[in-house]
Parts: structure tokens; sequence; C-alpha cells
């Protein structure tokens, strides 16, 4: 047994059946997971923002209306996983124009010299270019029908007005409370006076960001980039390491994503080129296709093993990816099938030398998925990087910044963009769309897409089931990962039976340790949404609210 590195890691997970109240009326323990409608469906990652995006439905608004009321809202309640100074990936399918994505990933200062910038991996040192400030008006402006004053208005009101902070969310800002510690800006907003982490259910009102956010909706991104907030943000920048100026700023703006496509047993696939990973995702699902054949993927044991094999071979690919050459080369039938050599050999190692971001054990990232009554989808993942990212909050903004700088991601050049595991897609069937997702997880969110997809396309299950299912996962030495949460989980036997095979097993109790995915799927005429089994969020439609 000790040459297969047998490997137990036992983690503990606190149970979030006893939340308090998340506003009032809202309990976690009555959340609906899963909701079924034809008047479009809202799934994210807090019911704070499921209901936010249920209500601009309500008031006639489109999907991307109500992703974008949910994007600010989570960035709101749910600081240590994204927020405005973070950086976001968009894809969208409009019945009328067909598959859009927008890049609003953060960046590097175009005068940015890596050799010669500090390396830290939190702190000012690490802030890049905000990018979803931008990004969100660029989706709003193109694709929504409201105005800014509606859509944000949710947001402005959750942080003037004040609301629950959710068990979840007051664990994660106290799991970082050290660091926090260290920034004024951060211990002014996040901590109480004495520099303690805030608890479950105490009251939380936020009166710089209700005012930065008024400001946005007043006035636009450029009161974000150009204006009295970038100056804040770029003097508190200048006197304590940070690389931001206002050129940097006022430089920046969201892109156009190029679509990525694939195909997986007769079923389309569409996702976003980097700084997504939409590439790579359908790669996995190409090897998988390939690999399968000689697999039996109604066994457990089979399917986790093709999972974690194909998913293995293509994080080979993962940082060279650099032209549309690659884009077309990764996501070919013809590559994934040279790849399935890789795949048959669990010898065959993941790149060492990763950035310090790949390494890590839980990525903390928010994704939210909507559609409407017409049929528009938006799939929105989000993030700050690690726990309240950059942990620096500037005095007087009440916001914190992403990492992407100083070694973070690691050799980041001037006006490269933040590169992540960030993955929004949708299947269809026929020209028609049936199911969009994404996940929030670091490295963990291909696997946990790719899993689900599996679930769903091979072994007939619902989106419901699909996502309750165990998922498996490659660690950066090898290891397989099996998740044992509940009674669906991997069993010991099974891990007896991959470690003899030779495999590095590595058991995993804690919840949410494999991504946490939010999506709809079309079910007959209506859309069912479906919120990870794991997490805080729920599913729910208009008159649902």
């Amino acid at each position: 047994m000790n040459k297969n590195k047998y490997v137990f890691l036992l983690l503990i997970f606190v149970s979030c059946s006893s939340i308090p109240s998340l506003d009032k009326g809202i309990y976690v323990e009555s959340l609906q997971k899963s909701h079924t409608s034809k008047s479009g469906v809202v799934s994210t990652g807090h019911p704070l923002a499921t209901k936010a995006g249920v209500q601009i439905l309500s008031q006639g608004g489109n999907a991307m209306d109500a992703a974008v009321a949910a994007a600010y809202v989570l960035a709101v309640v749910e600081p240590s996983m994204s927020g405005i100074g973070g950086r976001a990936q968009i894809l969208i399918y409009d019945p009328n124009s067909g598959y859009h994505g927008i890049d609003a990933t953060t960046a590097a200062p175009s005068d940015y010299d890596f050799d010669s910038a500090p390396k830290k991996r939190y702190g000012y040192p690490s802030i890049g270019i905000p990018g979803v400030v931008k990004g969100l008006t660029k989706a709003l402006t193109d694709f929504g029908t409201l105005s800014r004053k509606i859509v944000m208005k949710s947001s402005i009101d959750y942080a003037r007005d004040g609301h629950h902070l959710i068990y979840g969310e007051a664990m994660r800002q106290a799991y970082v409370n050290e660091q926090l510690n260290e920034f004024d800006g951060s211990r002014m907003h996040f901590l109480r006076p004495d520099g303690s982490p805030k608890k479950p259910g105490e009251w939380i009102v936020q009166d710089d960001l209700a005012k930065v956010l008024q400001a946005i909706s007043d006035e636009g991104s450029d009161v974000f980039y150009k204006g009295w907030i970038a100056e804040k943000i770029v003097e508190d920048n200048k006197a304590n390491g940070g690389v931001l100026s206002m050129q940097a700023l006022a430089e920046y703006e969201a892109m156009v994503s190029h679509i990525v496509e694939g195909n997986y047993r007769g079923y389309d696939i569409k996702g976003l080129w980097i700084p997504s990973y939409g590439a790579i995702t359908i790669q996995a699902l190409h090897i998988l296709e390939e690999y399968a054949e000689s697999k039996d993927l109604q066994s457990n044991r089979d399917w986790g093993e093709a999972i974690y094999n194909s998913i293995k071979s293509a994080y080979l690919d993962r940082r060279v990816q650099k032209s549309l050459e690659d884009a077309n080369k990764f996501t070919s039938k013809e590559y994934a099938k040279e790849k399935v050599r890789q795949v048959i050999n669990p010898q065959v190692e993941i790149d060492k030398l990763m950035p310090y971001a790949f390494t890590l054990p839980n990525g903390h990232t928010t994704h939210l998925t909507v559609v409407d009554k017409n049929g528009m989808i938006v799939a929105l993942t989000q993030t700050v990087g690690t726990t309240m990212g950059s942990k620096v909050a500037t005095p007087g903004l009440g916001f914190v910044y992403a990492q992407t700088l100083g070694g973070y991601l690691g050799e980041v050049k001037a006006r490269d963009r933040a590169s992540s595991h960030i993955s929004p897609m949708i299947i269809s069937k026929d020209n028609e769309p049936i199911l969009a997702l994404g996940a929030a997880g670091g490295s963990r969110i291909p696997s946990s897409i790719v899993a689900v997809i599996s679930r769903i396309i091979d072994n007939g299950k619902s989106l419901e089931e699909a996502m309750s299912l165990p998922r498996v996962h490659p660690q950066n030495d090898g290891t397989i990962d099996l998740e044992f949460t509940d009674k669906n989980s991997f069993t010991m036997d099974d891990s007896l039976y991959y470690a003899n095979k030779g495999y590095t097993v590595s058991i995993q109790k804690e919840k949410a340790r494999f991504g946490r995915i939010h999506a709809v799927m079309k079910s007959g005429e209506s859309w069912i949404g479906v919120a990870d089994p794991d997490w805080e969020g729920n599913a729910s439609s208009p008159g649902q609210e």
C-alpha cells in the first residue's frame, strides 16, 4: 500500500444548516436549490443575488438585465468571492443574434514591468486594473433592455440599508482575518473596531460602497475609471506600493471574447477563449469522448477514472494557450485523439512549474446563470482570486481588489489579461441551447463542469441529479481526488480500487471542494435552474420571490 502513496485527507466542513437569517424571512434551510419555470430562471450563489435577478425578470427585464443585477448584488453580499474590484467573463446566447462573449478580466498596466515589480501575492503590488464595472456596463449596454438605475437598485439598497452576513461569507472573511488586518481600508470596511471578524448573522451596512455603486448608476463606468473613484484608487495604490495610475485605468476596456466550439457525442458546445479556459474544458470533453470508448461510463469507477485522466491530459496545455491557431488546435477532435496516449499513461504528470494560483486547493469565485422567458441565456463568472482577493480595500471605497500581479498568476507582462480556469459553457442540440452552466472553484472549475455534462449526456441524469453526484479531480502532483461527502459519494472500496491500479488517492470530505456550479437546463417547454447543493445559493423565477 505504501508504494501507492495511499493518502487520506479528512477535512472538516461545518454544516450550513444552522446559518442564521439572510434577510427578513429568508433562511438557508428553506432555500430552493432547483426550480422549474416557463418565465425564466435565475441560479446564483447567494439568495439575495437570486432575488435581485428574479425581480428584474418580473419587471420585464431580459436575462442580461437580471444577470447584471445579480452580479452587482454579489459584489455587495459576497465580497470574499467577487466584486467590482475584480474580473468577469460572460457568455451570452441571444435567440436573435447567436453567441457572444465579454472579457472583463483584470489586466496589467501598459507600463508594467514584471521583472522590476514587487513580488507579493496579495497586498497592493498584486492589484491589477479591475474589469468588472466595464464588463457589466458593456453587457448591459450591448444586450440589456433596462437602465442602470433599475438594474443596480438592489445592490445599492443592500449596501446602504444593510443585509445579514451569511455563515459561509463570515467564515471566509474570518479565515483571512490576519491578512485583512494588515490594510487600513480592509480593517475599516470588513472588520470590527477591534480587528476581529464579523459574525454570522451580523447586520452589514456598507455606506461607502453604496456611494460608489450609486455613482456608477448615475454616471456610468467613467466615474470608476476616470472620475473621483479612479482618483481615490490611484492615490491609495501609489501611496502603498501599487502600480495603478490614472492612465492605466482610463485605458482599460472590456473586450469582445472569441467563442470556442466543440462537440460532445452530438451535442454542440460553446465556451470562451483565453483569458477564459473554455478551450481546455472543451478539449477535456473531446478526450473523454475518445478515451471513454474503452470504458463503461455507467460504472462509477470507470467514469471517475475517465474524467480524471481526461482533465489531467487537457491541463497539460493550460500554459501554452496563445493564438487563435492554438484555440482551433486544442478544440479539434484530431488533437484529442493524439492526447489519448497521455490519458492511458498514469505516469504522465501535470506541469509542475505552474503559477501559484493553479496550486491552491480552493478557488474563491462565483458563477451565476440566467435564462429568460424568450430563451436568452447568460452564464457569468466573476472573481477576486483567493478569499478576499488582494485583501486590500481602499479607505472610503469599500470593495476589495482582485489578485492579478506580483506573481500570483505567474509572469504577467504589460497589458496582459489574467487568464484563469473560469469557463462558462452553453450546450445545444440541433441548434437549440439546452444547458448553460459555469462554476467556481479555481482549477476545479473545468473538472466540475465536465463531470456534470458527462453525468447528463453519458449517464442520462437530470441536472439536479448530475450536480449532486460525486466528482473527481486531478491534483497538481497527479493525485486523484475522490469526493466523499454523502451517500452518493465514492466509497472506501473505490479508493482501494484506484490505489491498486497505481493511482495516488486522496479522499476529500470537505463540501464544495469540487467546484460550485449554477446552471439552467431545458425541461420540455420550461427551464429548470439548479444551484449547487454544497453552496449557499438557490434558484428561483418570477412569481417565486
